[in-house]
């Protein structure tokens, strides 16, 4: 294949993606297959002579659209969508054609200035400080896991780097039971330990209790042990949780301690101010972490972290050897310094497109859609008899139950096999709870009401 033919089908697939598109409402969002049904149908051993591309993408429409969860279905309710709008679909064709590698400055000037451009808008549109800048991960995991490593270096005085973690004192985070695993792994990963991951009572809305986090902070540096961090959460993934940020920020200063903010999923909805309550305090976070692939259209993968100073993070993260130099630059921004990996896409082209072709009103209008009519679906479905609200909305999430654990278990199970809607579960206070999340990019009122329609036909 050559760039001629590259040009041909690249046609063809731009026709098909418009089809696929339009036809979602009439396929299930979720395949009713099999483990291991994909791969039978695959040879065991890739082809030694060149194939012919219509061959080639004969099988894909063959084995792929039929086989797929369609994270882009517009009654998609399930996890946190990932989101990939016209705009972003566009962007992310042309920076796979430029291919380029963004690890350096001087080997992507272009993704390198306008991934700082964007960083300043969308801390802009989000109400943060001016003094905030940040860079572009690929996922809230990896950006817990830098600044958790960055909480860890810190409280070592940067000793780990060098001289690792043993003999060291015995290191602490804390987090709410709300906050997502990505913590868990992240103090794994980073040698802390699952043990010392310490998680703060919450309070009756489910927010961590400042005076809890106090007292767990005192009662370990009593034990001989040394804190480094705390991870809040703003919008927590199984219940939409929220931390009081102003609060326990101030207790963690208190105690000099490195704060993270995970507002993964609810921190594009910071666009909209009247929706800035729920992480009041913001400004005095160390570290946050927001997706524009959940919630704005930005095609995954896409992650920003917010630092008002970078420079412990860089000093974590960052290695300069000779051959990464640039020379005759020596304060320029090398962004593989903030983070773990060494390549780095140009996922800045995206945001650029997305932002400029729908707008910021644009993405508000649809975020507080959502909103309001995850409020219509509730109140629905709380009329329902044997449904019942579990938890409040969140934003666009709330939760539900029917009858008992093993019955609810049942609908969820009737809802997806049915193919309408795709939902998902959580466990809540130790109940069996169905999780409604709504966020598609192209989801429109009607298909949210679809879920209470679904629930009355399947208990009916």
């Amino acid at each position: 294949m050559n760039h001629d033919d590259l040009a041909h089908w690249s046609k063809i697939a731009a026709d098909w993606a418009r089809d696929y598109h339009a036809g979602l409402r009439d396929v299930p969002v979720r395949p009713n297959i099999k483990p291991g049904s994909i791969a039978s149908q695959l040879p065991a051993k890739a082809p030694d002579a060149p194939e012919d591309m219509s061959t080639i993408f004969a099988d894909f429409e063959r084995l792929v659209p039929s086989n797929t969860t369609h994270w882009q279905h517009p009654r998609f309710f399930a996890y946190f969508p990932a989101n990939a709008s016209p705009a972003s679909m566009l962007a992310e064709q042309l920076a796979n054609a430029i291919a380029g590698q963004a690890m350096l400055w001087q080997t992507a000037p272009a993704a390198n200035e306008i991934e700082a451009v964007m960083i300043g808008w969308l801390a802009n549109a989000m109400g943060l400080p001016d003094t905030f800048t940040g860079t572009i991960h690929d996922s809230a995991t990896t950006t817990t896991l830098s600044a958790v490593l960055t909480m860890r270096e810190r409280a070592l005085d940067w000793a780990g780097l060098t001289d690792g973690l043993s003999g060291q004192p015995r290191l602490r985070i804390y987090a709410s039971a709300q906050t997502h695993s990505s913590v868990d792994k992240a103090v794994r990963v980073a040698g802390i330990g699952q043990n010392n991951l310490v998680k703060i009572p919450t309070t009756s809305d489910y927010g961590m209790d400042p005076a809890a986090l106090d007292a767990a902070i005192r009662a370990d540096i009593a034990a001989g042990h040394l804190p480094a961090g705390v991870v809040l959460c703003t919008g927590g993934t199984s219940i939409g949780a929220c931390d009081p940020i102003d609060a326990c920020i101030k207790v963690a200063k208190a105690h000099n301690l490195f704060v993270h903010v995970d507002a993964a999923w609810a921190g594009s909805a910071m666009i909209c101010e009247e929706f800035r309550p729920l992480w009041e305090g913001i400004e005095g976070a160390d570290s946050i972490v927001f997706n524009p692939h959940k919630w704005l259209g930005v095609q995954f993968d896409c992650a920003i972290q917010f630092m008002p100073d970078p420079s412990e993070q860089i000093r974590t993260l960052g290695l300069r050897p000779a051959y990464l130099n640039t020379q005759g630059q020596d304060e320029i921004v090398n962004y593989n310094e903030w983070t773990v990996p060494l390549g780095r896409r140009f996922r800045a082209l995206k945001i650029w497109f997305t932002l400029r072709a729908y707008g910021l009103d644009g993405l508000r209008e649809r975020i507080r859609n959502h909103v309001a009519w995850s409020l219509e679906a509730r109140d629905a479905i709380a009329l329902i008899p044997g449904c019942l609200l579990t938890t409040s909305p969140r934003l666009s999430l709330f939760t539900f139950s029917y009858i008992d654990d093993v019955e609810t278990a049942a609908l969820l199970e009737r809802i997806n096999a049915d193919g309408r809607i795709y939902l998902t579960q959580t466990t809540h206070d130790e109940r069996f709870v169905i999780r409604v999340q709504v966020g598609q990019f192209d989801c429109t009122r009607d298909d949210v009401m679809m879920i209470p329609t679904v629930i009355r036909d399947l208990i009916a």
